[in-house]
């Protein structure tokens, strides 16, 4: 009998990977070291019960739309997978009771901008939008092998000529502020959007973070977004059991302690108590623990570049279990799935430039999501749970930058910082506080904590500047999954096609199993 194809890891490219082997009839064993399978894609009843609380990820507008789900859709549907369709994805909150917000109404989207010409910007970004991100999704569903992706570069080529290729090309190497600055008038809709590349370590300023504002203003307006039917975890509950129907195991409380390897080939696993032979191993484990694992490679520059690989800024958690609605100034934002706190595109760049020097930024950027609003099984009648990430915030606190916090461990500052995140929100909604029924404060050292892919409160597992993405990410000649010992594949955010619930690594080196 074949020897099991082993998966560490049961975060989403995990699952993923396994669900589509096994579907093909491919014997496979997932090993999850946390209790629940999910990695960042878990539901909880963090503060009280009956309030579910996704833990990290809650858009899954990337799985819904991934390879994966297109070609397994139907039957993830058999097992449970349900999504709740949102119309009003996203808004940016700035001067309290003034919002820009994106529906996929575009009038109702066009009634917020204050720029006459900015509204005619906006219709022409949308009817060019069906051909730009065909390129673009292209580009990011291509595996970074030398066939696959010479022949998307060769098609595109073709299909858009050499100009057009190149301003492609120049767009995907520039920073948000540079593309905002060009595209639109109105500053307060330049800090709407440049807000969205802070969710992958974008500043205003980092060259290549263009894409993403692009890309959320642009999908949000045409498509919308999804959320998991009673939470995230809908989508980790059906690959289980996808993976489960199919003969495949989803084992938790198993800890791989090494990775075997002789002669260049991984031989199988290294358990407390256990030793499981394999020739084929999926590894969804960030640079530092995979390297952990395996010791020496035997590719020097492999080993190093896996010990330099760079981490995000932190992410700081906080989640509420209210007694009603958000009592926002600006009452239309109560109808939005996020809701962005952020009051200018230069506060923003200030608040990555002190994270990265290890303060405590004074205004975290706040990332407000919403989802009971769309989905009332995740609350009691007539009350709603409160998703809250700070926007960065370092893992190692230098001091503080409003010169308010004294303290220098997360486990004295996570309190203050809780304050501080409520009275931003408050100055946006007066008598927040108020409502609060319970509260869940997760730091970025309690997240690293719990799931240790996730370094310093990295929730992207790696930052995506462009020296480390594309062709680099996590290391150049390694950024088809590949390592140098055979058999062994990397999978998961800190390989391309990179963070997000589209689980493309996953599914990419499932793919190259027949």
């Amino acid at each position: 009998m074949a020897d099991p194809i082993l998966i560490i890891g049961a975060g989403i490219n995990g699952l993923v990977a396994a669900a589509d082997l096994a579907a093909r009839g491919h014997k496979v064993r997932v090993l999850e070291r946390g209790p629940t399978p999910g990695g960042a894609v878990r539901t909880e009843e963090l503060t009280l019960p009956g309030f579910r609380h996704d833990v990290a990820a809650m858009n899954l507008s990337m799985f819904a739309g991934s390879a994966f789900m297109a070609k397994h859709g139907e039957e993830m549907a058999k097992h449970g997978m349900d999504f709740v369709p949102i119309d009003r994805p996203f808004a940016q909150a700035m001067e309290p009771g003034d919002y820009i917000g994106v529906s996929t109404d575009v009038e109702e989207t066009l009634a917020t901008f204050a720029s006459e010409a900015d509204k005619t910007t906006w219709r022409d970004l949308m009817q060019a939008f069906p051909a730009r991100v065909g390129t673009i999704g292209g580009l990011l569903g291509t595996p970074m092998r030398r066939g696959a992706l010479a022949k998307f570069l060769w098609k595109t080529w073709r299909g858009l000529g050499t100009a057009e290729s190149l301003e492609t090309a120049r767009f995907l190497m520039t920073s948000p502020r540079d593309w905002l600055e060009d595209t639109f008038e109105d500053p307060r809709l330049r800090t709407a959007l440049s807000t969205w590349g802070m969710h992958l370590d974008f500043a205003p300023d980092i060259a290549g973070g263009a894409i993403f504002p692009y890309l959320e203003a642009m999908g949000g307006q045409a498509m919308g977004m999804v959320i998991g039917k009673g939470g995230a975890d809908a989508a980790t509950k059906a690959l289980v059991s996808m993976i489960e129907a199919h003969g495949g195991t989803v084992e938790c409380n198993c800890e791989v302690e090494e990775i075997l390897h002789a002669g260049g080939k991984v031989t199988g696993l290294r358990l407390a108590g256990e030793t499981i032979k394999a020739s084929t191993v999926f590894a969804g484990l960030a640079p530092k623990h995979l390297l952990r694992l395996i010791g020496r490679s035997g590719d020097a520059r492999f080993d190093t570049g896996m010990k330099k690989f760079r981490h995000a800024p932190g992410t700081m958690m906080l989640h509420l279990a209210l007694d009603g609605p958000v009592p926002w100034k600006a009452q239309e934002l109560g109808k939005f799935a996020y809701v962005h706190v952020g009051r200018s595109i230069d506060t923003a760049a200030r608040t990555y430039a002190q994270a990265r020097a290890g303060l405590l930024p004074d205004t975290p950027l706040l990332v407000v999501g919403q989802p009971s609003v769309f989905d009332p099984t995740r609350a009691p009648d007539g009350k709603q749970t409160l998703w809250v990430q700070a926007r960065v915030v370092p893992a190692e606190i230098a001091g503080d930058a409003k010169a308010e916090i004294t303290a220098t461990t997360w486990d004295e500052a996570k309190e203050p910082m809780t304050e501080r995140i409520l009275s931003l929100i408050e100055e946006q909604a007066p008598g927040l506080r108020g409502r609060i029924l319970g509260a869940k404060a997760v730091s970025p050292l309690d997240l690293e904590a719990e799931n240790p892919n996730l370094v310093g409160g990295d929730q992207i597992c790696g930052s995506h500047h462009l020296t480390q993405n594309f062709l680099f990410r996590p290391l150049r000649g390694f950024a088809d999954g590949s390592t140098p010992i055979k058999g062994l594949n990397m999978i998961g955010a800190a390989c391309w096609p990179g963070a997000g619930t589209g689980a493309g690594s996953g599914f990419f080196a499932a793919e190259t199993i027949k």
